[in-house]
């Protein structure tokens, strides 16, 4: 079958993929380039990629059996390609609601010899999730990854997993997680955003917290095994258990995290009822995030197997991808939220020092300090606001 669109074939992990020719579809400078094709690839979620092949590999190789997967927004099929190429003992469905996208991803599941292993559906993401959302039916994995906001597809997708199964969620809508659309964002995930320097990781537990809501209708518990935040978008893998004991546990992870525009402090809360919102350190008053997940955003032990399966695979970004693994699995257990060097001194009207030197202060102080993979120059620190102010001036003022 010759294509309706100009193509060409890429190759990405062990996968080679017949992908529409971006540049031919570009007709404006601004133009966001996978939008504007036929059918929808973006080469910048290569990393995206990768991480999902290198966490479904942890999850069969914990489960130790065949798994099943379904990706219901595949686009070019590339992503399902990928997992069964790479993933052993595996069983996929993958399908798109436009005709085209559905088959290009059969082609390109011909042209990779992957058919005992990969079925191709044209078909709308919610009506595949719910026909398999019958005890017999259900997969081990759902991959939702759409471009935009994921929440149109969450209730489908925990209805389609299996007991112990894992959700993988892409959100690519920053403007309303990281508070610069409030109204959307609480209109879309039902939590208040805020617009502060660990605004990514808020927009990662926003989009935890709106996962587990819906799981929890279902009487099902979630438990959050990693999460990241790169470049246009962010990602939270979640492993699922059937109960109401479970769900009403997850629940418990449910809260706020309220914060000090003024001082910078912060902190988390079960509730808001009978609060006085006001700062514990200078008195001001308190805006909140919520309801939103403080609890666990990284497993330790789940970075470090997916750390070992970098280890043994060939990918292109793997030692990017070690970097990120090393720091998620450091900052597993760190407390929530962090600092940035430069918010703290852009508010002190300071210079900004080293962020080694900073961290070199707190910890002569006794205070923990703690790499944080969503920003650089960010430190998780259980120090409180005004001693990370003096901190700062400090590394300031002693050259």
């Amino acid at each position: 079958m010759e294509n309706a669109f100009p193509s060409e074939i890429i190759n990405e992990g062990k996968a080679r993929i017949i992908v529409p020719e971006l540049k031919a579809f570009v007709t404006d400078p601004s133009d966001y380039a996978p939008s504007k094709a036929p059918v929808f690839y973006n080469p910048v979620m290569e990393l995206n990629r990768d991480l999902a092949v290198l966490t479904v590999q942890a999850f069969r190789r914990n489960v130790d059996r065949e798994i099943s997967i379904c990706e219901p927004l595949t686009g070019s099929g590339i992503r399902g390609v990928r997992f069964a190429k790479e993933v052993p003992n595996v069983r996929i469905l993958i399908g798109d609601l436009t005709e085209r996208a559905a088959t290009l991803a059969l082609r390109n599941v011909e042209f990779n010899a992957v058919t005992d292993r990969v079925s191709v559906e044209h078909c709308e993401a919610n009506c595949m999730l719910g026909f398999h959302g019958a005890p017999k039916k259900r997969f081990d994995v759902v991959d939702i990854d759409p471009f935009g906001c994921p929440v149109p597809y969450l209730d489908s997708a925990v209805r389609a997993l299996r007991n112990d199964g894992l959700l993988a969620i892409t959100a690519t809508d920053l403007a309303p997680l990281c508070g610069v659309h409030s109204k959307a964002c609480l209109r879309k995930y039902g939590g208040k955003p805020l617009r502060t320097e660990y605004c990514h990781e808020l927009a990662v537990r926003l989009l935890a917290g709106c996962a587990t809501a819906i799981a929890a209708r279902h009487e099902i518990g979630l438990r959050v095994l990693f999460s990241y935040f790169k470049d246009h978008y962010i990602r939270v893998y979640a492993q699922i258990g059937y109960g109401a004991s479970k769900a009403d546990a997850t629940l418990e992870n449910l809260g706020y995290i309220l914060h000090c525009f003024n001082c910078f402090h912060r902190e988390s809360t079960r509730h808001l009822f009978g609060l006085t919102m006001k700062c514990p350190e200078c008195g001001s008053k308190m805006d909140y995030a919520g309801p939103l997940w403080i609890g666990k955003i990284f497993d330790k032990q789940f970075s470090e197997a997916m750390l070992s399966e970098n280890m043994r695979s060939m990918l292109k970004n793997s030692n990017a991808i070690s970097k990120l693994l090393l720091t998620t699995s450091i900052e597993a257990d760190a407390p929530l939220t962090y600092y940035v060097v430069d918010d703290l001194c852009d508010k002190l009207s300071l210079p900004v020092p080293p962020t080694e030197k900073v961290k070199g202060l707190l910890k002569s102080k006794g205070f923990l300090t703690v790499p944080t993979h969503f920003d650089s120059r960010g430190i998780r620190t259980d120090a409180p606001a005004l001693i990370m102010q003096s901190s700062v001036k400090e590394a300031v003022h002693s050259g």
